[in-house]
C-alpha cells in the first residue's frame, strides 16, 4: 500500500469494503478454522477442514454463520487498515520512505487500535461458529457433552444480540471484552509483520522509483504477507479461541487465562495442538488481505465520496 494522502473516511470506506468481499469469499473457511482449533482430546469431530466444511454444509444454515462474519469482520478490517495508514503517514518525515522500525511501529498501532473492536467482535464470533460443533457432539457424542448416551438433546441457538444481552446481564461489559489481552497478543505482532512485509514486497514491483505497483503485485503482496503474518501468530490465536469460548462438553478442558491455556494445551494435546487450524487461516487471511490492497489500489473509497457535494467543495 503506497503512502499517498487518502482522507480517513475513504481509508474506512476502503477497509470496509475489501473486508466485505474478502469475508463473503472465506466465510466458510473461517468458520472451519474455529471449530478445528477448538477441538480437544476426546471430542474430535472433524478430521480436517474438508470434513468439518462437508459436515457442517450438510447439516446447518451456513448462511447463517455467513451474516455473522459479515457484520462483526468488516468494520474491524475497515479500522485495522485505516489505522495503519493514519501511522504511516504521520511517522512519515516528509514524505519519505519509513524505516523498518517505522513500519512496525504503524503496524503495532494498528494492530493496538482494532482490538478496542476485534475483542467483542470475536467474543461473539466464535460463539455463533463453534455452536454447530457443539450441538453436533451433544448429538454424536452425548457422554462428551455432559449428556447421558440415548438421552435427549437440547438444541441451543442463539443470535448476535441474544449473546450480547447474555453477556452484558451476568459479567457486564467485561464478559464482550474476555480474552483482550490473547487478541491483543495476536493482533499486534500480525500487523508487526504484515504491513512492513506487504509494504516491502509491493515495492519490488513499483513502476520505477516512485511509480505505484500494479494491482496484480499488490493482490500478491497481500497474499503473501498475510498468510505468512497469519501462520506465525496461529498458536496466539488457538489460545485465544479456546479463552474465548463459552460453552463446552464436559471433557474439555476450561482455561483462567493465557498462561494457564499454554499450559494445559502443552500438557493435554502437545505442541503440535497449537497449529490447529493454520492453514485454514492462511487460506483465511491469504485472500482477504488480498483484496483489501487491489480496492485500496483502485481508490474505490474515493471514488464513492467523490460523488458527494460536500466533499467536492
Amino acid at each position: 500500500m503506497a503512502d499517498k494522502q487518502i482522507s480517513l473516511p475513504a481509508k474506512l470506506i476502503n477497509g470496509g469494503i475489501a473486508g466485505l468481499i474478502g469475508v463473503t469469499c472465506v466465510f466458510p473457511i473461517d468458520l472451519a478454522k474455529t471449530r478445528l482449533q477448538n477441538q480437544q482430546n476426546g471430542s474430535r469431530l472433524y478430521t480436517s477442514m474438508s470434513d468439518c466444511l462437508i459436515k457442517t454444509i450438510r447439516s446447518e444454515d451456513t448462511l447463517a454463520c455467513a451474516a455473522v462474519n459479515l457484520t462483526l469482520v468488516t468494520p474491524e478490517k475497515a479500522i485495522k487498515l485505516a489505522a495503519n495508514d493514519f501511522f504511516r503517514q504521520h511517522l512519515s518525515k516528509d514524505g519519505q520512505k519509513l524505516t523498518l522500525l517505522r513500519e512496525m511501529l504503524a503496524g503495532c498501532g494498528a494492530g493496538t487500535c482494532q482490538v478496542i473492536v476485534t475483542t467483542p467482535m470475536e467474543m461473539l464470533k466464535i460463539q455463533l461458529q463453534d455452536a454447530g460443533r457443539i450441538e453436533a457432539q451433544r448429538k454424536l457424542m452425548p457422554q462428551a457433552a455432559g449428556g447421558a448416551p440415548g438421552g435427549p438433546v437440547e438444541a441451543r441457538t442463539h443470535t448476535a444480540m441474544q449473546l450480547t444481552r447474555e453477556l452484558l446481564r451476568s459479567q457486564g461489559i467485561a464478559g464482550l471484552y474476555k480474552g483482550l489481552g490473547a487478541t491483543l497478543l495476536r493482533d499486534v505482532p500480525f500487523s508487526i509483520i504484515y504491513f512492513p512485509l506487504f509494504a516491502n514486497l509491493n515495492s519490488l514491483g513499483g513502476r520505477g522509483a516512485d511509480g505505484p505497483a500494479p494491482f496484480y503485485v499488490s493482490f500478491a503482496s497481500g497474499c503473501i504477507a498475510g498468510s505468512t503474518a497469519a501462520v506465525a501468530v496461529n498458536p496466539v490465536d488457538v489460545i485465544k479461541t479456546r479463552i474465548q469460548t463459552m460453552t463446552r462438553g464436559s471433557r474439555e478442558d476450561t482455561y483462567s487465562g493465557v498462561t494457564d491455556c499454554i499450559r494445559k494445551i502443552l500438557h493435554q494435546e502437545g505442541p503440535s495442538a497449537f497449529l490447529k487450524g493454520a492453514y485454514c487461516r492462511a487460506l483465511v487471511i491469504a485472500p482477504l488481505f488480498g483484496i483489501a490492497q487491489v480496492v485500496y489500489f483502485l481508490g474505490v473509497g474515493e471514488f464513492l465520496l467523490s460523488f458527494l457535494p460536500q466533499w467536492n467543495n
